[in-house]
């Protein structure tokens, strides 16, 4: 296992045993199937998305609803750039895992050692499994992408002190074409009461659906890597959708001190093809 990061919140955040997982996230797919659905006939697959990282009883619901507009892409995606922020530990940058896989309930998933010579150079690009080890913002979402698109290579990016304009360069040198999918993974606002918490997400939303990279941390803990898909989205011309926007008090039931979730959807717009740039 010395080159595969092995999990560290399965049993926690989401079910251990690969075949409860597998029940919990197609369930939730399912129960986030009808809508998107609904919308697939009319609307290009996503190219980007924003999800929620909490623990599936929280944040699982919202999740699903981005999620489940990706299974147009299964068989077609054969990249996943994971981007999310570091809660464990301090880093300068944006860093690589340092390892050849992640490990899951649902099976191994090969990091994409081209993707990662595409960026080692650049100097906010460091290698730190450290920052990796235990952070589970990225990992939470593995699951869900397993079960969506089946079989692809991943690269896995944590961001600490860096800044959005060095998100929008990593992001675009990855960007590739309609092989490749940008998952940025963040919560919204944290420990509000659910009234307030609704007033601010609602405020982060409408920035997000505006491309304006502005946000703080106290709106997302991933407020980085977002500002950094929306700046490098608004300068391709992208479109917006939000999925989803609730927040644990509307999962979880105790309004008093909630976390906020939010599910976006980045797409091309019809003059600019998966292939741009």
């Amino acid at each position: 296992m010395g080159n595969i990061r092995p999990t560290a919140v399965a049993g926690a955040f989401y079910p251990g045993e690969a075949h409860v997982l597998a029940t919990e996230v197609t369930t939730l797919l399912a129960n986030a199937t009808s809508d998107a659905t609904s919308n697939a006939a009319t609307q290009r697959p996503p190219k980007a998305i924003i999800a929620p990282h909490a623990g599936y009883i929280y944040s699982g619901p919202i999740a699903a609803s981005i999620y489940a507009r990706l299974a147009p892409l299964r068989g077609r995606i054969r990249r996943v750039v994971l981007i999310g922020p570091a809660h464990r530990v301090w880093i300068r940058g944006i860093a690589l895992p340092g390892v050849a896989a992640f490990a899951s309930p649902l099976g191994d998933i090969e990091i994409d050692a081209d993707a990662v010579a595409a960026i080692a150079s650049l100097p906010q690009v460091s290698v730190r499994r450290d920052a990796h080890a235990q952070e589970h913002s990225l990992e939470v979402q593995l699951p869900f992408l397993q079960s969506v698109l089946g079989h692809f290579r991943l690269l896995p990016l944590v961001v600490g002190d860096a800044t959005p304009a060095e998100v929008a360069e990593v992001l675009d040198a990855l960007w590739g074409g309609e092989e490749t999918l940008v998952v940025v993974s963040s919560d919204l606002s944290h420990f509000l009461d659910y009234r307030s918490a609704r007033a601010i997400d609602g405020e982060t939303a409408r920035s997000i659906m505006a491309l304006e990279p502005v946000l703080n941390h106290d709106q997302a803990c991933g407020a980085t890597p977002i500002n950094g898909l929306l700046k490098l989205a608004r300068r391709r011309g992208m479109q917006v959708e939000q999925v989803d926007l609730r927040n644990s008090g509307d999962t979880a039931g105790d309004r008093s001190r909630v976390v906020g979730y939010g599910a976006f959807a980045f797409r091309l717009s019809d003059e600019r093809e998966a292939g741009h740039a």
